[in-house]
Parts: structure tokens; C-alpha cells; sequence
């Protein structure tokens, strides 16, 4: 089996779907039912379901998104509405979240140093 799309549920999916079609740089290509599409990369599809519940607790799943420049991006999430989640600050990994509460982190491009609890460099 291959992994088709992620999907995100909320609430609000047209909001939710704007801001990451602005971060990611993927239109919304399509809107059906309960569903917001962007437009899919390399095959990969990204989704949001709208639900009646709110998110709880940390996720389960989440994404790593890649830059050049991590603390760019930070400054660009807090500007669409995302944040940054500091009480993850230890473990060395840029750790953020959308306008819904929903966890990712921002990494470097190309490799970076964990040490042996798993904790990351790239932020000193």
C-alpha cells in the first residue's frame, strides 16, 4: 500500500484550508461534502474533514514540513494564525501548531544531530 492523502478534521475546514494552502503554497483545488482538498504534489494528497468534536490532547500524528530557514517559517506561521508550542522547546525541535491546535514541526533542510534521548540541535 501506498499513503494517498493526510487528513486533518475540523470544524471550520474552509479556514483550516486556507491556511495551509498558504503555507504549503497548494491551492484549494476541489471542496465536496464535508471536504476541502489542496491541490495534490508529487501524488500526495492533504485534506480537512469537517467534524463536530474538537482536538484533544497532542496528536498522535503529526508533520515534519523542511525549510532553509526554520525561524522564517516560525514568523510566517504566527502570521497566518499558527503558534509556536514552547513547552516542546526541550526536546530541540521547532514544534508549532495551526489555527485548530493541530502539532507539526518545522526542520531543517538536509540532516541535523539528534542525541541519544532523541533530542534535536538545530535550534541552538
Amino acid at each position: 500500500m501506498d499513503i494517498n492523502s493526510v487528513i486533518i478534521d475540523s470544524a471550520d475546514p474552509d479556514r483550516l484550508a486556507a491556511f495551509w494552502s498558504e503555507l504549503l503554497d497548494l491551492p484549494v483545488a476541489a471542496r465536496g461534502g464535508p471536504y476541502v482538498w489542496l491541490e495534490r504534489r508529487n501524488g500526495f494528497g492533504v485534506g480537512f474533514q469537517r467534524t463536530d468534536g474538537s482536538k484533544a490532547g497532542k496528536n498522535r500524528l503529526h508533520l515534519d514540513l523542511e525549510s532553509d530557514d526554520p525561524a522564517a517559517e516560525q514568523a510566517r506561521v504566527e502570521a497566518l494564525g499558527g503558534r509556536r508550542l514552547t513547552e516542546y522547546d526541550p526536546g530541540g525541535f521547532l514544534v508549532m501548531a495551526d489555527p485548530d491546535g493541530n502539532e507539526f514541526c518545522i526542520i531543517p533542510k538536509g540532516s541535523f544531530e539528534l542525541d541519544e534521548e532523541g533530542r534535536a540541535d538545530y535550534l541552538t
